[in-house]
């Protein structure tokens, strides 16, 4: 029997995607063309700032004083949970020289990149936590030279006090005032800082997101991602009040913000449902406004008879977030395979992962998770090869790529293994055709 949808979506995570290329394609070139000064035309036109691009000592010590100790406390919290996951997934892989044939030795190396692009959201919400999962992680990987850029604000005369605060707490080198495309361009391009990103990571709207896109392959990137997505797997032994909470935390991020229900139980999705939009309706007026656009537009409820079907349904939407509330969650974890980050018992929840619990926020969406995880230390650091080997090692690996390159009509290539054998082994005959 096929899935049934109780609720199918209006739009999808890609609607709107022809009109955001172009503004944001138009967008780079113009900053690419204009510099310094475009930048910040796009900063006073879209944000309303004419302040300091460049944000300076003072103006971090300023932001400190504003910051309660309380909230000092909680984000060092987050910061010490999201360093510690990411040193050991540092420790995790190695470098390595390993003899792969007598007198062949091939080896990885691993290497920090440079300079690091770090995107923090400071729009609609102070996306604290997302300058953690960046910058921190980006410094334990061992980046020397760490960007970072939020949205300023006029209210503020700059950036949001706890995001300039925890950029600072985080290790951050370089701060600019500058947000959305603005700040991406900035980074990539090496505006203000004198410094060009090798890399641009950090979460965003979908024009951050574009634009990240777009500058793929001058630059690298974390992963290709746009609004927050959240999955629940649920049976008839959830609560579903609790995954009604749940569905709703992720909808408020954005109108755009997919939320998706899969279960085996058509009661329990009925009422699960049925409480959605009192919630919402419960929320502050910006986040209720976001919530009920996402949920009414974006919001799926999938009906399956068996907990495969519901896997597999799962892995087709490869969400960024999965949540699993299930009597088998065992069975889930081991057959489950495309997601950002995996929330396994009702015991935890999307929100922890997002704030404080030490795995990372920064996450595929639009089915990125197919084939890519989330961001981590690794993204950070090249792994690069190394070879060396003895003359006497020559004998059979110049030989070999000799004739495989004469077979593929890289004579050039051949020749290369042919001198070695000349030079190391005078007067000896090798076979060096196919």
């Amino acid at each position: 029997m096929p899935v049934e949808y109780l609720k199918k979506a209006e739009k999808s995570p890609v609607s709107g995607e022809d009109e955001t290329r172009h503004i944001v394609a138009d967008m780079l070139a113009e900053i690419e063309r204009g510099g310094e000064a475009a930048a910040c035309a796009f900063g006073e036109k879209l944000d309303g700032y004419t302040g300091d691009i460049v944000v300076g000592p003072e103006a971090i010590a300023a932001a400190a004083a504003k910051v309660t100790n309380r909230l000092k406390d909680d984000l060092k919290f987050a910061r010490d949970r999201v360093r510690g996951f990411a040193k050991r997934q540092k420790a995790s892989f190695t470098e390595f020289e390993a003899e792969l044939s007598p007198g062949l030795w091939a080896g990885q190396k691993l290497i920090p990149m440079e300079t690091a692009g770090c995107y923090v959201p400071g729009g609609r919400y102070a996306h604290v936590a997302s300058a953690i999962m960046s910058i921190a992680t980006a410094k334990v990987a061992g980046v020397e030279n760490v960007i970072t850029c939020s949205a300023p604000h006029a209210e503020h005369n700059g950036i949001h006090p706890a995001i300039l605060y925890t950029m600072n707490l985080c290790g951050a080198d370089h701060i600019l005032a500058l947000g959305g495309v603005q700040g991406i361009a900035a980074m990539a391009f090496g505006l203000f800082t004198g410094s060009r990103a090798n890399i641009l990571v950090g979460p965003g709207n979908r024009f951050v997101a574009e634009a990240k896109r777009i500058l793929f392959g001058r630059v690298g990137i974390d992963l290709f991602a746009g609004p927050t997505e959240i999955l629940v797997i649920a049976d008839e032994t959830a609560d579903p009040e609790v995954v009604a909470y749940d569905l709703v935390g992720q909808a408020e991020h954005g109108p755009d913000s997919p939320a998706w229900l899969v279960t085996t139980s058509r009661a329990f999705a009925e009422d699960v449902m049925a409480r959605m939009s009192g919630l919402i309706a419960d929320l502050p007026d910006v986040q209720q406004q976001a919530a009920e656009a996402a949920w009414r537009d974006y919001g799926e409820v999938v009906l399956c008879d068996t907990n495969e079907e519901a896997a597999s349904v799962s892995d087709e939407y490869a969400p960024e977030h999965l949540e699993v509330q299930s009597a088998n969650l065992d069975w889930y974890v081991e057959r489950l395979r495309n997601f950002g980050s995996l929330f396994v018992g009702e015991e935890t929840t999307v929100a922890f992962g997002d704030k404080c619990s030490g795995t990372n926020h920064i996450l595929p969406t639009k089915g990125a998770g197919q084939y890519t995880g989330g961001l981590s230390v690794h993204k950070f650091i090249k792994v690069v090869t190394t070879q060396r080997m003895t003359k006497e090692a020559n004998r059979d690996v110049a030989a070999v790529t000799a004739r495989i390159s004469r077979l593929e009509g890289m004579e050039g290539h051949a020749r290369t293994g042919d001198i070695r054998l000349e030079k190391y082994f005078p007067g000896e005959q090798f076979e060096l055709h196919i």
